[in-house]
């Protein structure tokens, strides 16, 4: 999913603190995988916004307040791209908060972070996972403001379920993947998104390859049928010919046996006379 493009709006805040994107290629590949799960989910609305890996200030004038969340969710923010995050011109910070956490990471992501994400930044949720099981137990866990402090999230058949999301997050392997309970289905990956899609084409052209083969086997038994239906009016017809040639062979019988019968007539009657006269001389 590809953000709207607004024009980019500069301003003093820098946009890198220098640091890496992540400890390690899965870290980083887990991260852009999970922010582009959330762009793709919340991709028809437009009052959200979803990023990861930018600098979040949220101390008006103090270019060194800033934090970096793995993934986070804003709503009721246009959804656009920016150069950075500034707290008090969006008017809040991450609804929530989503960190890939690591060795190196680990302190930071549970405790200072922690604090920060609850005390400063009022975030609503904030979930963290650990994909390579190093030190996180249990290697996710998850966090909902109740009365302004972080309480954990109870599992629902080992997902958490987030309600500011609307979606469940669950560990599978070493991935993190989120459930949509509305549909009852997975929010597919990018890779699966492709996958699918080039499977459903592979399953349309088999499809249609089989809708083909059918026509053709059609055509060619409409060809047959023409076939036997042309074969079948030539045998009528040459049938009827015979017929016709057979009814003109009675009928020169018929005119033969009458021309007989006449001749024959006329030679009794022409004996009868020659009696006749035979007798009266």
């Amino acid at each position: 999913m590809i953000q709207k493009l607004r024009p980019w709006i500069e301003n003093d805040y820098p946009s890198s603190d220098g640091r890496p994107m992540a400890e390690t290629d899965f870290h980083r590949v887990l991260m852009i995988e999970v922010i582009q799960l959330l762009q793709h989910h919340f991709a028809s609305q437009s009052n959200v916004y979803v990023s990861g890996n930018l600098l979040i200030f949220y101390e008006e004038g103090n270019k060194r307040r800033h934090v970096s969340p793995d993934a986070f969710v804003v709503k009721g923010v246009s959804n656009h791209l920016r150069p950075n995050y500034l707290v008090w011109e969006e008017g809040k910070g991450p609804d929530v908060v989503i960190e890939i956490t690591s060795k190196t990471t680990k302190a930071e992501d549970i405790k200072k972070k922690f604090n920060l994400y609850e005390s400063v930044l009022g975030v609503s949720e904030y979930f963290l996972f650990d994909p390579l099981e190093d030190y996180l137990k249990p290697s996710m866990q998850g966090y909902r403001r109740v009365s302004g402090s972080f309480r954990p999230i109870r599992l629902i058949e080992d997902r958490f379920p987030s309600k500011v999301l609307g979606l469940h997050l669950e560990r599978s392997g070493r991935h993190l993947r989120l459930w949509n309970p509305l549909t009852g289905e997975w929010i597919l990956t990018e890779t699966e998104r492709t996958e699918e899609a080039e499977a459903r084409a592979e399953q349309q052209g088999a499809l249609a390859e089989q809708q083909r083969s059918r026509a053709e086997e059609e055509r060619t038994r409409a060809e047959e049928q023409q076939s036997r239906a042309k074969e079948e009016r030539a045998r009528a017809e040459e049938q009827r010919i015979r017929a016709d040639q057979q009814e003109a062979y009675a009928e020169e019988q018929r005119a033969r046996a009458e021309e007989q019968r006449s001749r024959a007539e006329r030679a009794e009657r022409e004996l009868e006379e020659l009696r006749n006269r035979l007798r009266e001389s």
